[in-house]
């Protein structure tokens, strides 16, 4: 069929062709409860699909402590490029947003805040995964700078079912006794 003797309709069938095969995902599902005061702390990042400012992050640590008035002091601390690259730290300011204390308002830049999502968080708090609803970013936190490969994949594997891309996700490189200084020099 040619274009003069298409029918009216072949452009909205085809419209709605591709509508329908365009599915959107649900909303991001967060974990029930999150303890803040035990979130608190030091977390090492060990696989995430990066922002541009944490692109070629090594010894990536996320360190959080709650303040008097309910927010949260976050630092962030990197080695860019490698173990002795340069020392980058950003702190922005979490919003806890829900009751359930797992979605936050991540300020970098006034009054700008981002999506944070705890979407994952083992019992004893030792691993996390913070997510996005637009599931554009994540992050694979433990307590550790250093987890076995069997429970980063299951992890990485468990972000795939909730709508992301793995094959977006890298590893993280840290190595215990620089992830150390990183976090004594972000004090």
């Amino acid at each position: 069929m040619n274009a003069r003797t298409a029918s009216p309709a072949a452009p909205f069938a085809l419209l709605t062709l591709l509508v329908s095969g365009c599915s959107t995902l649900p909303p991001l599902a967060t974990v029930e409860h999150v303890d803040v005061p035990r979130f608190m702390g030091q977390w090492y990042v060990v696989a995430a699909i990066p922002t541009l400012l944490e692109r070629d992050a090594h010894n990536a640590i996320e360190s959080y402590r709650l303040d008097d008035d309910g927010t949260i002091a976050t630092t962030f601390t990197f080695r860019r490029g490698g173990f002795d690259g340069p020392l980058k730290t950003y702190r922005p300011r979490g919003y806890v947003q829900s009751d359930s204390n797992a979605i936050w308002g991540m300020q970098f830049l006034w009054p700008f805040k981002a999506d944070y999502r705890v979407i994952y968080l083992d019992d004893d708090y030792s691993a996390t995964i913070i997510g996005r609803q637009k599931r554009d970013y994540v992050w694979i936190m433990a307590r550790q700078p250093l987890l076995p490969d069997h429970e980063l994949d299951a992890l990485i594997d468990w972000v795939g079912t909730v709508g992301y891309d793995t094959t977006d996700i890298v590893r993280i490189p840290q190595q215990r006794a620089a992830a150390q200084t990183v976090a004594e020099l972000s004090r």
